[in-house]
């Protein structure tokens, strides 16, 4: 049996809510903007279209994973760029996210969010997978 300390269920929440708006994010670019229209927003802005499709999957498995503590540490280091990406996409529209075309503060703070869960790990409630445990080890 385990005993968890504050900082364990401290990463818990931070991982899991994290996970919960990275699923969010990816279901409206999904079914609200959908799949064509995230394409041509992304080509919109110079970016090639296989980057709607990453990013998509990105937020909906990485959300996923964040959620059930499946390689907690990896899915947040791969995450990162995603967000940096949307701060770059938003950093013309000024500061506050609801801005005209949102702000850049929220994907600037998400980015810090996803360092501090891939310092703190996994935390409490984490679902265990031996395989991913033994082929990441400390770093699942």
């Amino acid at each position: 049996m385990s005993t968890y300390t504050a900082s364990d269920y401290s990463a818990f929440a931070l991982r899991v809510a994290s996970g919960a708006l990275f699923i969010a994010h990816g279901l409206t670019k999904l079914l609200v903007f959908t799949i064509p229209g995230t394409v041509g927003f992304f080509e919109s802005l110079g970016i090639p279209g296989i980057f709607a499709y990453l990013t998509i999957l990105a937020e909906l498995g990485g959300g996923a994973l964040l959620i059930a503590g499946v390689a907690v540490r990896p899915v947040s280091l791969a995450l990162i760029p995603v967000l940096l990406g949307a701060w770059w996409v938003h950093s013309g529209n000024g500061w506050s996210f609801s801005a005209e075309g949102g702000g850049w503060e929220f994907p600037a703070f998400w980015a810090v969010a996803q360092v501090s869960i891939l310092l703190q790990g996994r935390g409490a409630f984490a679902l265990e997978l031996p395989v991913v445990d033994k082929t990441l080890g400390k770093f699942a």
